[in-house]
């Protein structure tokens, strides 16, 4: 099989394409060789991938006939990574979630809009009510 299918079909990659942009960025190796798209790889091959700042190592177990499951891919690959590579990767996790709650997103156009009315209308009818003169009176008596 094909490397830019294997790693489709193990859900290393979303889409083939993608994989194959990845394999022509000399982001993927069998062995110590990297590789084109089109190389064979077989039952055994160690496969070194470099994703998300990470350096990935795999190894093939079996070459599935088709995309698998992902609950199916311990069958077909056994992950060698080393324990700092997937530290490296919670560490970058737990600094993400520190600036924002998971399913929060960001703050959309219409949110902001919002805010900025909000703000303005607090401030304005502060001042029109003369609340500002009496803060301000207090403070010279």
């Amino acid at each position: 099989m094909r490397i830019d299918k294997f790693l489709w079909c193990v859900r290393f990659y979303k889409t083939r394409s993608i994989a194959t942009d990845e394999i022509k960025k000399n982001r993927v190796s069998v062995g110590t060789a990297t590789v084109k798209s089109s190389k064979e790889v077989k039952e055994g091959d160690l496969i070194k991938i470099r994703k998300n700042q990470i350096d990935y190592v795999i190894k093939i177990l079996e070459i599935p006939k088709s995309r698998v499951g992902a609950k199916l891919v311990p069958v077909y690959i056994q992950d060698k990574t080393d324990k700092e590579q997937h530290e490296i990767l919670k560490q970058r996790k737990l600094a993400q979630d520190y600036y924002r709650i998971k399913g929060e997103g960001r703050p959309t156009k219409k949110d902001r809009r919002e805010l900025d009315d909000y703000i303005e209308s607090d401030s304005t009818s502060a001042m029109e009510n003369g609340e500002w003169d009496l803060f301000f009176s207090d403070v010279e008596e």
